[in-house]
């Protein structure tokens, strides 16, 4: 399955597994690279020795193409980017950040530089600043997101209109169908996050990758729009926030219930009462952990045979 996406990265399949906090450490995404797609390591939620020793790691793992996704807000991002670097890695994808403050330090030393937006007009600035492709995010994506509400079938063939470099969509895309659909509206490939945290290989929480399995359509939800738009699945501590808001809170007060560590509260140590859990709204589409691998065969299959399907309509 040859396109640009595909020729970019030098995979098989035009299918990147999200760099996902808490999620997305070194057998996650050597798994999803030996399947044939793009594997990506969370930096978001690594020290930087840390992440030196996953992508050490890595390497071992597969000698495919995997990369790293950098939250550019981070507190120690030019430690991750001399890191990167060192390190050889070859592919980065940026996100909640300016694009322009990294990408002509990472070309300079040869990376294939991507950056994550929301937006038609990010989508264009970065496009500006060099990047060499785009991430699309609709409003359905899990974890932090987009203040504009846009969902991907609207974002996407609206970005495609702008752009010239490749496009990557996610939000929402956990299957062959998903992944038809978004190339359908003009996406090059998709970026797939919460299918991948109910794998086997993700360092998420076997609590945490079970109430995922667990749920159903409604049960997440966007909040913390003043701090950083996230979408969570419903707990007691995401009660615990809509409760807050019905005291018309400040950002400190947000803040202060937020406190630190609860998405690795949550997702990485399986604390469901009070812990930040991040998903995306497919999550109700997803009723089993399967082995990564499986996961990529399964989506190159069923995305096949949708397309037959679409070949064979007739009005």
């Amino acid at each position: 399955m040859q396109n640009s996406v595909s020729q970019l990265f030098n995979i098989k399949y035009p299918i990147i597994q999200a760099g996902m906090i808490w999620n997305s450490g070194w057998r996650l995404a050597s798994a999803v690279s030996n399947a044939g797609g793009l594997g990506l390591l969370g930096a978001g939620s690594m020290y930087p020795d840390v992440l030196r020793e996953h992508i050490i790691k890595c390497k071992k793992a597969t000698n495919k193409p995997f990369g790293v996704n950098v939250p550019m807000l981070y507190p120690n991002i030019e430690e991750i980017i001399d890191i990167i670097i060192e390190e050889g890695v070859t592919i980065v994808f940026t996100s909640a950040g300016n694009p322009k403050t990294h990408t002509a330090r990472l070309k300079k030393h040869g990376i294939t530089v991507v950056h994550v937006v929301s937006s038609v007009k990010f989508a264009l600035k970065a496009q500006e600043a060099g990047v060499d492709g785009i991430v699309a995010e609709g409003f359905e994506a899990g974890g932090h997101n987009g203040r504009e509400e846009t969902t991907t079938f609207t974002l996407i063939p609206m970005v495609r209109e702008k752009l010239i470099v490749p496009l990557i969509a996610a939000g929402g895309i956990a299957n062959g169908r998903g992944m038809l659909a978004a190339m359908v509206l003009g996406a090059d490939g998709v970026q797939v996050g919460s299918r991948f945290v109910a794998s086997e290989e993700s360092s998420a929480h076997k609590a945490f990758k079970d109430k995922v399995v667990e749920a159903n359509d409604g049960d997440t939800f966007l909040t913390l729009k003043e701090l950083a738009p996230v979408r969570l699945l419903k707990n007691k501590f995401s009660q615990d926030v809509i409760d807050l808001y019905k005291s018309n809170p400040t950002k400190e007060d947000l803040k202060g219930l937020l406190g630190r560590a609860r998405a690795k509260k949550g997702m990485f140590e399986g604390d469901l009462v009070e812990g930040e859990l991040e998903i995306g709204q497919i999550a109700g589409l997803i009723h089993q952990i399967k082995p990564a691998a499986q996961i990529v065969e399964e989506m190159i299959s069923e995305f096949n045979l949708a397309k037959s399907e679409i070949n064979n309509l007739k009005f």
